[in-house]
């Protein structure tokens, strides 16, 4: 038996099966194409050798330290995307584009990885076992064992059982709601849940053409272009140049939509190059066309991503995404789950942190009394609180579902994220202190100053990114919804409700802390008047 399946071999199931090839963990990575990287591909020209990104592209370093950080620890170099230069827009499809403005330029300080995107997904499956990776492996089922789980998979045309302790979905959560059968099936509302999460480029296409010369660049073009008449091909255009050995390209996303892009499949190279030559003007043939349809990437686009077409990309996804499933034995990753940058590569490395946190979490050793070498009693009253505040964090936002729900219930209508909130928080902090009146703390000796205990900033350092997550699961939870679709203050928190939340949520963990204080003051008193 597997101790972790991971299925999905996109940038989420690689990252997570790094963290744990670090940690000497077991494990098993199935993809079910016959390539790693998922929405990550780029293409080699045959010209010029130069990689062509075809799929996720850009990062951007000042909001996205994950993915940053992961370039600087796999030794890959990045430059800056093209900036540079008038931005076009066009209209009419018999007009001449007007120059437009754009302040910071259009995309805002991005950058790419030299060599293509495509880099990182090799040098993260270096790092990990080949025996343990699998291509061509479409998971057909998933069943709970209660103490494992069981998978079904068609690995190369052949049914393969594999049996683990639990299982990592690394993949959009609409696929996996379309094409794998769960037993026991997921309850109506988790299903929901799944159904709402636009997958991130799944009904669109990418495509690229490269020239001798970037041309546009001479006429004092940035490239960039917004295309939105009619009979638009692109509705976006840019600079996909490679500067390392002057390879000139434009990139773009295509306006049609995916059975339009069928229809006229063998004509688009054409249409591509007339709209390049309409935007900018005089440049020569193309060398090379690069096209991807990622809404005929059967790994990629669901039904219902074909049917709804382009949607709104949340920037956080609804937070029952990161809840662990089947008493924490299936957990779902992917970039649609993160909790920042959701549909982004940063997401998906903020759900493989998320999910091996859990892993780490859920198979450390039992935390008992026992003092570990060189450890004090206060060192292990503080390890044991830490450990109780990281598992009893999640089930904060159960417990505003619950109030939530229940002020609902009671047709009340005003303040309701307000009220649950303050009502989880408050419940959480007297949890909390009644934990630490059940730890052994010894506080002879225990420097005050100012009549604050020395234990008391160390006892609430584990709260420190508790609040922040809180909020924000609670804003997209709100913004996902449909109980709160006709609450608009309560569906769109705005700033100003916000700020009056926090001001509540302050205040409970200031009566918090002083509590907490005089928990350690008052121990002072009792142990030296037990003492005396």
């Amino acid at each position: 038996m597997v101790e972790t399946a991971i299925v999905g071999g996109g940038l989420c199931g690689l990252a997570l099966a790094a963290q744990l090839a670090r940690r000497g963990r077991d494990f098993e990575l199935f993809e079910a194409r016959q390539r790693w990287g998922g929405r990550i591909l780029s293409v080699d020209c045959k010209l010029s050798g130069h990689a062509v990104d075809l799929g996720a592209s850009w990062f951007w370093p000042d909001r996205q330290p994950l993915l940053t950080a992961l370039l600087g620890e796999l030794g890959l170099e990045s430059f800056a995307q093209f900036d540079d230069g008038a931005v076009l827009r066009l209209n009419e499809a018999d007009a001449t584009p007007e120059r437009i403005d754009v302040a910071g330029g259009v995309h805002g300080g991005a950058r790419r990885v030299v060599g293509g995107a495509q880099k990182i997904v090799e040098a993260l499956r270096r790092l990990l076992p080949q025996e343990r990776l699998h291509l061509d492996c479409q998971i057909r089922g998933i069943r709970d064992g209660d103490d494992h789980v069981v998978l079904t998979i068609n690995e190369a045309g052949a049914t393969r059982v594999v049996e683990a302790d639990r299982v990592v979905l690394a993949l959009p959560p609409r696929l996996a709601e379309e094409r794998i059968i769960f037993a026991p099936g997921l309850d109506g509302s988790m299903r929901q849940v799944m159904r709402d999460a636009p997958t991130w480029m799944a009904a669109q296409a990418k495509a690229v053409t490269t020239f001798a010369a970037p041309a546009w660049r001479e006429a004092g073009h940035s490239g960039n272009a917004f295309v939105s008449h009619e009979q638009a091909v692109f509705d976006e255009i840019f600079d996909a140049s490679d500067p390392r050995g002057g390879e000139a390209a434009l990139g773009g996303f295509l306006a049609m939509g995916p059975e339009l892009r069928e229809a006229f499949r063998d004509g688009l190279p054409m249409l591509m190059q007339s709209q390049f030559e309409q935007v900018f003007g005089g440049l020569p043939d193309g060398r090379e066309h690069f096209y991807q349809d990622w809404a005929k990437d059967a790994e990629t686009c669901s039904a219902l991503d074909r049917e709804r077409g382009r949607e709104e990309q949340r920037s956080a996804a609804n937070p029952l995404l990161r809840r662990a499933l089947w008493q924490g034995r299936l957990h779902l990753g992917g970039s649609e789950t993160g909790s920042i940058q959701a549909g982004y590569m940063e997401g998906a490395l903020e759900a493989a942190q998320r999910i091996a946190r859990d892993i780490f979490r859920d198979t450390a050793p039992e935390d008992d009394a026992a003092l570990r070498q060189g450890e004090n009693a206060n060192d292990a009253s503080l390890r044991r609180f830490t450990a109780w505040v990281e598992r009893k964090a999640p089930g904060l936002l159960d417990d505003y579902r619950r109030r939530l729900n229940a002020s609902l219930a009671n047709q009340a209508r005003d303040q309701l994220t307000q009220r649950a909130m303050l009502g989880s928080v408050e419940a959480f902090f007297a949890q909390a202190l009644a934990r630490v009146e059940s730890l052994p703390f010894d506080v002879r000796g225990v420097a005050v100053e100012k009549g604050r205990s020395a234990l008391t900033p160390l006892a609430q350092e584990p709260f420190g990114g508790v609040l922040k997550q809180f909020f924000d699961d609670v804003a997209a939870f709100n913004a996902t919804s449909c109980a709160l679709s006709n609450f608009p203050d309560e569906h769109r928190l705005a700033r100003e409700y916000v700020q009056v939340i926090m001001r509540d949520v302050a205040a409970a963990w200031t009566e918090f802390s002083l509590a907490l204080n005089t928990r350690f003051l008052g121990e002072v008193e009792a142990q030296d008047g037990a003492a005396a």
